[in-house]
């Protein structure tokens, strides 16, 4: 895409960007479902399908970027689209249509250990680029591998949690006293599209969806690349952007949707289980690029690993704390990942 004109550039980006909104709708309406259909729980749903199905643009960046050699936009993009994608909880906690903050909403205590693992995840790949370059299994480093294991370690307790009396019996207890009340579909929103349809087309609208979505991603680091190039942008600041403000899409229209169905749960296993999926990535890049991604990480990328953990870790407390009400239109755990985005931003561009 090197070739197109800048003008010409910004017009792919925009339709990839408008194609991952429009997937990320369907996504929602579909994962809905067969979280209704199979069982699966609000959180599980998020975490599994929405969490690994609006990570594919970040899939799509990763192996094209990790080909190419583009590894400070790969990194930058991982570890800054932790924080960028916990920053769409505001925006979900501002469009609730609730006077009520949306941790306060959630009728689930899953996404609470979702962002723990969140946390450990981050933090391990923090610690990657402190080994020296000799540290490595073949082209894979050590911390890579641990990411995955942890992760999969993740899903089993999960699992285990969501089926154990002790948890259930905690959380009807947290239901009981709950303040606001239980969350239902938001008055005037559109019912699901795929309420009545067959368990097989809905199975098909994900997949078609889950495709769109990839494609998008691929032709967003294509564009995105260039335009970072074009306008003389670091990689690494492009990267955990305005390229992780784009892949957050799916996320964005699959959120809003989910909390307005009354499923706040799926959106927030939705982005914890997304910051998730992205951390395993960069097994994936160590593979395809032949080396050890994670020692390669910048001190941006590394400064924005660390503002993910913090605003996941405020959201986490705002789980457990359930505050009551919300501030000028927003809970007051929103406020202060704002706040932290802002300071983590300032810190940002003082860095590069």
């Amino acid at each position: 895409m090197d070739s197109l004109s800048t003008t010409a550039l910004i017009a792919v980006f925009v339709a990839g960007a408008g194609a991952t909104w429009i997937a990320g709708v369907f996504l929602s309406d579909a994962t809905d479902v067969v979280d209704t259909r199979f069982n699966l729980g609000e959180a599980m749903g998020g975490l599994i399908l929405l969490g690994i199905a609006g990570t594919l643009p970040e899939i799509a960046i990763t192996v094209s970027a990790a080909i190419q050699g583009h590894l400070g936009l790969a990194t930058g993009n991982l570890l800054g689209g932790i924080a960028m994608q916990t920053l769409v909880l505001v925006l979900l906690d501002a469009t609730s249509r609730s006077k009520t903050p949306l941790t306060s909403l959630s009728m689930v205590l899953e996404p609470i250990i979702e962002a723990i693992f969140v946390v450990l995840l981050v933090t391990m790949a923090l610690l990657g680029p402190l080994l020296p370059t000799s540290v490595s299994v073949g082209p894979v480093s050590p911390i890579s591998i641990l990411i995955v294991i942890t992760w999969l370690f993740g899903l089993l307790v999960l699992n285990r949690l969501r089926k154990s009396e002790r948890w259930t019996s905690v959380a009807q207890t947290v239901e009981a006293k709950m303040v606001a009340p239980s969350p239902g579909p938001v008055e005037g929103v559109r019912p699901n599209r795929f309420e009545r349809a067959g368990t097989t087309k809905v199975v098909v609208a994900f997949l078609l969806a889950s495709g769109v979505t990839l494609v998008a991603g691929v032709v967003l680091e294509q564009s995105g690349n260039a335009l970072a190039n074009d306008w003389g942008i670091n990689g690494v600041i492009f990267g955990a952007t305005i390229l992780a403000a784009v892949t957050a899409l799916p996320e964005i229209s699959t959120g809003i949707r989910a909390v307005r169905l009354g499923q706040v749960g799926l959106a927030m296993g939705d982005i914890f289980g997304g910051n998730q999926v992205q951390m395993t990535l960069f097994l994936v890049a160590d593979l395809l690029a032949g080396r050890p991604v994670l020692q390669t990480v910048s001190d941006s990328s590394s400064w924005l690993g660390g503002i993910g953990v913090v605003v996941t870790a405020l959201f986490a407390g705002g789980l457990v704390m359930r505050p009551p009400k919300k501030l000028i239109g927003i809970g007051p755990d929103s406020w202060l990942v704002l706040l932290m985005y802002a300071i983590g931003l300032a810190g940002l561009l003082r860095i590069s």
